[in-house]
């Protein structure tokens, strides 16, 4: 079993930038694929960013050059940079860890507001 934790949602102006972080309870390692998904209300979740145990990113290509996935092994941590905010990525964030079973795990979502 995996639980997920995420923190660091907000209400934040255009232009404005969040680090969100999702903490993993058990071995990080045995976590093949990290990543970070979002819904938007009446959209489906969509694919934000994924990192590989390896370190391998991938970016949807809306926040392409904005956003920044990352994981830090030895706090069992992946976290979402977020720059230069747009209304657009007004959401719910989800951290997704898929372990090498290809067994899949979410969060309970953490809200991203992007208002002046």
């Amino acid at each position: 079993q995996v639980q997920l934790v995420e923190s660091g949602g907000g209400l934040v102006q255009p232009g404005g930038s969040l680090r969100l972080s999702c903490v993993a309870s058990g071995s990080f390692f045995t976590i093949r694929v990290c990543g970070w998904y979002r819904q938007a209300p009446g959209k489906q979740r969509e694919l934000v960013a994924t990192i590989t145990n390896g370190g391998t990113t991938n970016y949807a290509d809306s926040v392409k050059g904005r956003f920044t996935i990352s994981r830090d092994n030895a706090k069992n941590t992946v976290y979402l940079q977020m720059n230069s905010l747009t209304p657009e990525d007004w959401a719910v964030y989800y951290c997704n860890a898929r372990r090498f079973d290809d067994s899949d795990y979410w969060g309970q979502g953490t809200q991203v507001t992007v208002s002046s």
